[in-house]
């Protein structure tokens, strides 16, 4: 018997469920629920009546509805064949007159058709790999290539040609584990063990994302369906079903009701990361981290098995309205061999990981005494979604903020740097409210109606509580809220503004329109909530007249960052975005504050960007980064592609040697939770220690255990160059500002 087939025998015998051996039954195909045709007439009606466009749905609406939810199951191009677009066609042009039909009901069968059709196809390129990966005749010598990204590309013309880019998907995968795997030499023959492992790495992979797809429900279905109607008047108006609506609203209030544990999946099962101080969860002292969770029951009702199940699943199951009982199976992380039951009663819990904090950096100056300047970390501009604007009921940004400041003024910070990078938006109330913090009573935003009537809101309660020196930071994932914030500290020269290029070019205004007014049950058993529909319905402006939709905020100081130059991140990257445009300038008095110092500022800034190292890593990152985006395909020859990964390995451990061999930065820093800002004095500092030489981090930062709601963690700090550049911009405006002249720049 040859080598190769024994190697075979071997891994067959291994592999235990082998490709060999392992059933793939038949997709089971969704059928409509009772209520959708309801929900999907009454969505498209709301958005054709309501949106800022005021675009009818007709046939341009049904092309780009029709193609943006081929693209929600199969954006790469790789399921849906030829043959299946063309038994399809007709849907293409005729979507408007099936989803707005007679007696209010929508014709919603087009959504199951394709999404059917979507997983037979997906069920098909699982078995042939499958089949693939059993014989496990994989050659990477030659230099073929597979194109990495096929959005554009045209669709497989038969299964053959499908089979043959599932094939190359497949080899690319394999390939990948092959280079990551440090025990195998580059060309080496794999062993029998080497072999399996990869194999069931894949195969689990390949699983896992069969259940996904195998689990859905028809809300699922229908949730991506309207979604892609909603996409086709533009990229922020959504359908949410009952699932995403509850996750929008936790995301926007930073509360939710529950028990108060994080969850991860591994392996099939559903996993406690870690506890919410105070949460049911954490007070029973009944459930501990990695604990694992295999069935879910309602008060007294029978347990719901959850091994192998979607975690989103889980979570829906654990969640529930505050009072409830809930009950969990659990095998404890101490015991595996046992099960037990634990009963919680759900709570209000609240997110205080996501809610803002601050960082007081205290650094010596020359002159023997000491700077400190605050930097607050704003995630979201987070509001109860249900509040009604009630100043104290719940999570609000702006009043968490405002308590962050007080206390860095009470700490004597000669300036505060607003860390808005990653900020998606939020709340325009709490936008506003935000940016009384820093300037008089005056316009804020100007927002336009799709009647063309425009009206600024305004603070007029406007706290106004700081002066002092005053910087945003924002990258290209600052979004909506965020540069409604920028953009108005920037027209009024309150603030300077630093970071990417620009910011994101969210610009629009979305309202929430609840279906349930709207959508009677189709039956006396059809109970489910029909979910809420979010509308693009104004747009916003700066109070100089300019929109920030599509081109965003640019800021007063650009510094060099890899986002910058992403193709897909930004409004302009997204289909259907509405246009750029400008109205009338507002009544503003400007502050000035900025503009005078700004020039020096800008040209020490320079010097040190020219020089930094760190920037000289990011620049390495901006030109990798282009070159990835230029690159259409990936070679499936492990000589080249082991190449390149021992050159860019190479490249890692000499940047990891050299910031490794950096001294500990000669500061004191000290984490500020919303909980502290109301108590005197400072918490413990943060302890700072180097971290490993073959880390590629500063150091390591071992936070004190005296932060409410903050569980004691121990995090390995890279280098964030932006930020750092941005503090000593800081020290350099405070410099300025108290010389009243020009300054010698920080260098450090």
């Amino acid at each position: 018997m040859s080598h190769s087939k024994i190697s075979t025998v071997i891994l067959i015998t291994l592999l235990g469920f082998s490709a060999a051996l392992r059933a793939n039954p038949a997709p089971t195909p969704l059928t409509p629920g009772p209520n959708d045709g309801n929900i999907a007439y009454i969505t498209a009606r709301l958005l054709e009546e309501f949106h800022y466009t005021q675009r009818p749905f007709d046939t341009d609406t049904s092309k780009r509805f029709y193609d943006a939810y081929l693209n929600a199951f199969d954006p790469e191009h790789l399921y849906f064949l030829q043959s299946d677009l063309a038994e399809f066609s007709r849907y293409r042009t005729n979507l408007d007159v099936m989803t707005l039909g007679p007696h209010g009901r929508a014709d919603v069968s087009p959504a199951y058709k394709v999404f059917n059709r979507f997983k037979e196809r997906l069920h098909q390129r699982i078995a042939y790999s499958d089949e693939l990966l059993k014989h496990d005749n994989f050659k990477f010598t030659a230099d073929e290539q597979v194109r990495v990204n096929r959005k554009d590309a045209a669709y497989p013309k038969n299964l053959d040609d499908a089979k043959r880019l599932w094939r190359q998907e497949l080899m690319l995968d394999y390939l990948h584990e092959r280079l990551n795997n440090e025990t195998i030499a580059p060309g080496a023959q794999l062993s029998a063990t080497d072999r399996v492992q990869i194999v069931q790495t894949l195969q689990r992979r390949y699983d896992r994302e069969l259940r996904q797809f195998d689990e859905l429900e028809s809300s699922d279905v229908l949730q991506a369906y309207l979604d892609s109607l909603a996409h086709a008047y533009d990229p922020h108006s959504d359908y949410m079903n009952t699932e995403n609506a509850q996750t929008f609203s936790i995301n926007m209030s930073l509360a939710l009701c529950g028990i108060g544990a994080s969850l991860t999946s591994e392996d099939g099962y559903c996993k406690i990361d870690n506890l919410i101080p105070g949460g049911p969860a954490w007070k029973s002292g009944q459930l501990k981290p990695n604990d694992k969770i295999i069935a879910v029951a309602q008060g007294n009702d029978p347990f719901v098995d959850v091994v192998d199940t979607e975690l989103s699943r889980i979570v829906q199951l654990i969640r529930g309205t505050k009072g409830t009982q809930v009950r969990l199976t659990i095998i404890p992380a101490d015991d595996p061999k046992s099960h037990r039951v634990v009963s919680l009663v759900r709570d209000q819990i609240n997110i205080k990981d996501q809610q803002a904090k601050a960082m007081l950096i205290e650094k010596p100056a020359a002159n023997g005494t000491t700077n400190r300047i605050g930097v607050i970390d704003v995630p979201s501009f987070y509001a109860p979604v249900d509040s009604g604007g009630a100043p104290d009921s719940g999570n609000h940004v702006s009043a968490d903020v405002k308590k962050l400041v007080e206390k860095l003024m009470r700490e004597k910070a000669g300036g505060i740097i607003l860390d808005l990078r990653g900020n998606p938006g939020g709340s325009l109330e709490e936008a506003i409210q935000f940016v009384g913090l820093f300037v008089t009573n005056g316009p804020v935003v100007q927002i336009r109606s799709p009647e063309n009537d425009a009206a600024e809101d305004e603070n007029g309660r406007a706290p106004d509580i700081y002066h002092g020196p005053l910087i945003v930071l924002v990258n290209r994932l600052s979004a909506s809220a965020s540069e409604i914030v920028a953009a108005a500290l920037q027209d009024y020269g309150r603030a300077l503004i630093v970071g990417d290029t620009s910011t994101f070019g969210k610009g629009t205004v979305q309202n929430l329109d609840q279906l349930r007014p709207f959508v009677l049950p189709a039956s006396d058993s059809a109970t489910n909530d029909p979910g809420l529909v979010k509308i693009t319905i104004r747009k916003f402006y700066r109070i100089n007249g300019a929109s920030t939709q599509l081109k965003g905020v640019i800021p007063d100081i650009v510094l060099p960052d890899a986002l910058s130059y992403s193709h897909d991140i930004g409004e302009n990257s997204l289909p259907n975005a509405l246009s750029w445009d400008t109205i009338p300038a507002t009544n503003y008095v400007s502050l000035n504050d900025v503009q005078p110092y700004l020039p020096a500022l800008l040209r020490a800034s320079g010097a040190r960007v020219a020089t930094n190292q760190d920037f000289s890593y990011v620049r390495q990152g901006i030109a990798d980064l282009q070159r990835l985006q230029s690159e259409k395909t990936e070679t499936l020859s492990e000589q080249k592609a082991w190449d390149e990964k021992e050159k860019l390995e190479k490249e890692n451990k000499i940047r990891a040697k050299e910031i490794a061999s950096r001294p500990l930065p000669g500061i004191t820093m000290y984490e500020l939770t919303v909980a502290d800002s109301g108590k005197t004095g400072l918490p413990e500092p943060v302890k700072l220690m180097k971290a490993p030489a073959n880390s590629g981090d500063i150091y390591t930062a071992v936070f004190p255990t005296n932060s409410i709601n903050i569980v004691p963690l121990t995090n390995s700090v890279p280098p964030d160059a932006m930020l750092e550049e941005t503090e000593r911009i800081m020290h350099d405006y405070i410099s300025l500002e108290r010389a009243g002249g020009d300054i010698v720049a920080n260098h450090e």
